[in-house]
This record gives structure tokens, C-alpha cells and sequence, in this order.
């Protein structure tokens, strides 16, 4: 399928957070943005026809799902990664980030722990400091440039009864750090949650931007294939990161059990947090019905554009090291031989780290601290974007680093 990624699209003007909010953020609007995740491609045609048909009729009044939604997300789920779900598993939400809130909310009392794997999306914490629940960090391992997880660690986790570890929010595949995880990884997680009755929130909102020699397995079809319990498992999904079009707000949970997926529409009632939106809807189902072609020929364009970038930063940008992605959009720079070349004090290196890249480099990037521990002197990189940006993006940083040499 022929799209042509390269045609340049203006978001000035548009309030765009990622273009428009650039000044509140860096405090300068004169950065090339590469940080908020969303690309900068036009949504699939299918999605925007499908748009434009139901905006020609004049009355936006108060909506329901349509079938045709439900159905889209079975069949793609059922084409793309061999899973067969029922309509009855699947629960509209808002958004990812919502439905963070609502597990904790669900499946954690007051005070009891929930488990996030830092560095990570950075509402995977405030989902658990903002509702009174505590906090437990099982930090991801760096080794030899992959990131992994540590399982014994996370069994101790996972064993903590005063007050009692309830839930694992886990991010598969991982924003920041680009792991797609493994059969054999995702195993060990089952079985650790299973023996100490953990239920799993598994963010698996990218599990559509995987690169090849790769594949995404999907962790609740996975405890099916194992024997273990799949009802302990949530599954959060989404149209926004595959066909960009995350302003629309719609995402789906997959709950198995009755008992768990009860638990977290209560959750949403709780919070009041519908999404009735008839454009969201039409969206939802015009991607998953229609956009696998488009889908197919981003991740060739993606997957050049990352070994374009992995190159440029190997050849020609000294202190900074990607850490190889199997999955996602997004390129974890692992800056701290910049920070220790240039004399950097540990504990002000990762302003200074930004600042580099605002004033001298004039790249806005997200900062690795955002991420939590272990981000300190890495960057985020988006490169969903026109390889004309990415490759002005990686001069401005080239230039800055020759000029500060």
C-alpha cells in the first residue's frame, strides 16, 4: 500500500499538545518536537472517511457503542494476534490512563500495593499515589544494553502481605524502554503472579508497533496456552497508538472474568468516566476494520526511520547510545556518557541534559527523570514523524555536540 509518510502536515494552530504546548513545556517554541506520543502522520483514510460521513449528519446528541465496534475489535484481534475474545469481555473506557485508575481503584484497598516496573510511563504511578494505595517499585535491569526484567525482585515483591501486594500494572510492550517482552519472560510473570494471587493489568496499548524479528505476545491468551489462571489478567487496548488517533479518547479493557471486569465498571462508575462520543466510536471501528494495509506500511516506514536513527546517533553523536527497540515508536537515549564527558554533577546532569538539547540542540525530547528511577540521563525520542524531521532533529544534535566539544 503506497501512503506517503514523507508529505510534511502543519499541526500549528491546531492545539496540538505535542506542537502547540512546545513553549509552556521547554519554555522556548523554537524546538523541533519529538515528545509527546502521538506521530505527526494523517490517521488512515478509512478512519478520516469514516469521520467526515458521520459528521455530515448535523445532530451530535448522546450516543451509544455500536455492534460495529465490538465487532471491529474481535475480528482484529482474532487476525492480527490469534486471540478470539467474546463481546461480553470487553469493557469501553475512556482511555489507557483512565483505566489504570479504575484497576487500581478495582482491584487494590486503600493502602494495600500495586507494582509498577520503573522507568515507565510516568501515569502508571500517579494511578497509584493519587487513590491511596502504596506505591512498590520493581525497577527494570540495564544489562549489556537490553533492558529485563528483575524476577527475584519481583517476588518479593508480589510476597508482601503488611499490607498485602494486590496488583501488577504492567507495560508490554514498554514505554519508555522499547522491550517487546518474551514467551519465556511473560511465563515467569504468570507464574509468580498466580502464587501470590496478583491480578495484572496489562497495558498492552502498543502491541500493534512491533518491529520484525519480533513478536508480541499477548499475556492473557498466554496464561490460557499455560494453564494458569487467565481470569487474573486485565488487558488494556486501544486504536490510539496504531492509527494515531489518540485525541479521540477511546480505548477497550478485556476482562475474562465476570467477576474482575464487575469490578472495574464499577470502577468507572465511580469515577464518572464515560466516553459516549460518536466520532470516538466511528473511529474506533473504521481503524480496526480498515486500517490494516496503513498499519502494515507505518512499520516499514517506522522500522527505517529507527535504523536511520540508531545509525546517524552510532556514527555521529559521541555520549549518546540507543537502546535497541523491538516495539513502538519510540527511541530511549541513553545519554550518560554525554552528562560524564561534559562534567555534568550528578544530581543537576539531567537539567543540564535538557537544557543541551532545548538551547543548544533546539530538540524537545521527553526527559528520562519523567519515567522514574533509572531515567536519569536518558531522553525520549518520538519518532513518528517525516524522516525530513527526524534527520534535521539529528543535525541540530550533531552540531550542538561538535560546538560544546
Amino acid at each position: 500500500m503506497s501512503i506517503d509518510f514523507d508529505h510534511p502536515i502543519s499541526r500549528d494552530g491546531t492545539d496540538s499538545v505535542k506542537h502547540d504546548g512546545r513553549a509552556d513545556y521547554f519554555g522556548t517554541a523554537d524546538v523541533l518536537p519529538l515528545w509527546v506520543a502521538d506521530m505527526d502522520f494523517a490517521a488512515p483514510e478509512a478512519v478520516t472517511q469514516a469521520l467526515l460521513v458521520r459528521a455530515a449528519h448535523p445532530v451530535y446528541g448522546y450516543s451509544r457503542y455500536p455492534e460495529a465496534m465490538f465487532e471491529a475489535l474481535i475480528g482484529w484481534m482474532r487476525q492480527r494476534h490469534g486471540w478470539r475474545i467474546e463481546r461480553d469481555w470487553i469493557l469501553p473506557a475512556p482511555g489507557v490512563v483512565p483505566s489504570l485508575h479504575a484497576a487500581v481503584l478495582a482491584f487494590a484497598e486503600a493502602g494495600e500495593g500495586v507494582i509498577v516496573q520503573p522507568p515507565v510511563y510516568y501515569p502508571f504511578f500517579s494511578a497509584v499515589t493519587t487513590t491511596g494505595r502504596r506505591l512498590i517499585e520493581n525497577p527494570l535491569k540495564l544489562e549489556a544494553g537490553r533492558y529485563r526484567i528483575d524476577f527475584e525482585h519481583l517476588e518479593s515483591c508480589a510476597a508482601q502481605t503488611k499490607p498485602k501486594t494486590r496488583l501488577l500494572l504492567l507495560c508490554s510492550p514498554h514505554n519508555p524502554v522499547g522491550r517487546v517482552w518474551s514467551r519465556d519472560e511473560l511465563a515467569q510473570l504468570l507464574d509468580i503472579a498466580e502464587r501470590h494471587d496478583l491480578v495484572v493489568l496489562s497495558d498492552e496499548i502498543h502491541h500493534d508497533l512491533i518491529y520484525p524479528g519480533r513478536q508480541h505476545h499477548v499475556l492473557v491468551r498466554l496464561a490460557d496456552e499455560l494453564a494458569t489462571d487467565p481470569g487474573r489478567v486485565v488487558t488494556a487496548v486501544a486504536p490510539s497508538k496504531t492509527f494515531n488517533i489518540p485525541g479521540l479518547g477511546l480505548s477497550a479493557l478485556i476482562a475474562p472474568d465476570p467477576t474482575r471486569r464487575a469490578a472495574l465498571s464499577q470502577a468507572f462508575d465511580l469515577l464518572h468516566a464515560g466516553n459516549y462520543n460518536p466520532f470516538s466510536s466511528t473511529a474506533f471501528a473504521a481503524g480496526y476494520r480498515d486500517g490494516a494495509d496503513w498499519l502494515d506500511a507505518l512499520m516499514v516506514y517506522l522500522a527505517d526511520t529507527r535504523d536511520y536513527v540508531t545509525e546517524f546517533v552510532s556514527r555521529n553523536l559521541p555520549g549518546i547510545r540507543v537502546i535497541e527497540p523491538e516495539g513502538t515508536y519510540l527511541l530511549w537515549l541513553d545519554c550518560r556518557e554525554l552528562c560524564r564527558a561534559r562534567g555534568w554533577e550528578r544530581g543537576h546532569d539531567d537539567a543540564a541534559l535538557k537544557r543541551f538539547f532545548v538551547e543548544q540542540a533546539r530538540v524537545g525530547m521527553s526527559p528520562g527523570t519523567v519515567f522514574g528511577a533509572g531515567g536519569g540521563g536518558f531522553m525520549r525520542m518520538n519518532i513518528g514523524a517525516p524522516r525530513a524531521a527526524i534527520e534535521t532533529a539529528l543535525a541540530r544534535m550533531a552540531e550542538a555536540i561538535r560546538t560544546e566539544t
